[in-house]
């Protein structure tokens, strides 16, 4: 999903933005999402992948998944489960494994090095208008 190399800075760091650099960019292409189910977890995997899995349902990153995406978590949480379960185990291995994670965007540097940015949830603010009238409300005794 992503490019190698150094992490970008986020688009809040920059001082313009990036589409204003004149880079060679190429234009996005779009499709259209569809529905989604998310496969169950495997209860026979290794607790490390369960929560892995887990932890991929309730990231932000989620958002962007589709069924594929999806199906090729599950695979590799099976093969994540498989390599944890063995008891000697291989450093090429844990290297693809960990490599494989970074198409799922599991890391802040992977999110942003495929320019994805998650934001925290804004705040719900009551206006001064609404503040304002309830006072009113509350000075004439008013429900």
């Amino acid at each position: 999903m992503g490019v190698r190399g150094p992490i970008p800075n986020r688009e809040s760091d920059l001082a313009r933005p990036r589409s204003r650099k004149g880079s060679d960019e190429q234009e996005t292409k779009r499709g259209q999402m569809r529905a989604v189910s998310i496969p169950r977890a495997d209860p026979d995997w290794h607790e490390a992948a369960k929560k892995l899995y887990d932890s991929l349902r309730k990231s932000g990153q989620s958002d962007f998944y589709q069924q594929s995406d999806w199906a090729y978590a599950w695979a590799l949480m099976d093969d994540f489960s498989h390599y944890k379960k063995t008891s000697k185990r291989s450093a090429q291995m844990a290297q693809t494994l960990y490599s494989a994670l970074g198409n799922l965007l599991v890391t802040e540097g992977d999110r942003r090095r495929a320019r994805i940015e998650l934001q925290e949830p804004e705040q719900e603010t009551t206006s001064a208008a609404v503040l304002a009238i309830a006072d009113y409300k509350q000075d004439l005794g008013v429900d």
